[in-house]
């Protein structure tokens, strides 16, 4: 962690971090105003979290990493670009989405470039498993989405699987998706396509008519 990111980290936390609790976030309450909601689970450094949001003033960030560098960075592009539209969080998104995120209250879910976990034997560490894939469906609102960005082909694969046999989710394409405008592109994924890396994008929108919140 650079000096600057662990300035950030300790100024910038009291005013833009949440500490883990196991009891559901009143989302209205953490941003002060009702607005649509989406989750950015495993933000790197912050760039795509922060331009998104920057880009977006309407709609509200709730941010989740692990890595405490990305912490401190994302804190500083937040005090750097002044957007009030984005908190951040340092836990397991797993235990995060089980625990604080209400029902139906999201309108998306970002899980771009996740650990690909590329040996075999680490597979099971995916973070896509279908029980998560139907945590984080459960968790959207009718019409939201769940936007999933990878360069591994496998597990970009093994990611279709999933989601397409989750039933509260449908595709908005016939397999993988055109990279919506609104994903932008990042310099790690710039690089990787210089490399012949090739991106898949998958986007899901939780069905309207799903009878059952417990279905599947």
């Amino acid at each position: 962690m650079s000096p600057a990111q662990q300035r950030a980290l300790e100024s910038l936390w009291p005013a833009f971090g949440l500490d883990f609790a196991p009891s559901p976030l009143d989302l209205d309450g953490v941003f002060g105003r009702r607005a649509p909601r989406v989750l950015d689970i495993g933000f790197g450094m912050g760039e795509t979290t922060a331009a998104m949001a920057a880009a977006q003033p309407e709609v509200d960030f709730l941010a989740i990493d692990v890595h405490a560098p990305g912490v401190g960075s994302l804190l500083r592009r937040i005090d750097e670009s002044a957007l009030t539209n984005v908190r951040v969080m340092k836990h397991d998104a797993v235990e995060v989405v089980a625990s604080m995120i209400p029902r139906g209250s999201l309108s998306g879910v970002h899980v771009f470039f996740p650990d690909p976990w590329p040996k075999k034997r680490h597979h099971k560490r995916r973070l896509l498993a279908p029980p998560f894939v139907h945590e984080l469906a459960q968790k959207l609102g009718p019409g939201g989405y769940l936007h999933v960005a990878t360069d591994w082909e496998d597990y970009a694969q093994e990611a279709l699987a999933t989601l397409a046999a989750e039933l509260l989710l449908e595709n908005t394409a016939e397999g993988f998706a055109p990279r919506p405008a609104a994903r932008p592109l990042t310099k790690f994924e710039a690089r990787g396509l210089k490399l012949g890396h090739g991106v898949r994008d998958l986007v899901f929108l939780r069905r309207k008519n799903a009878l059952s919140e417990s279905a599947g």
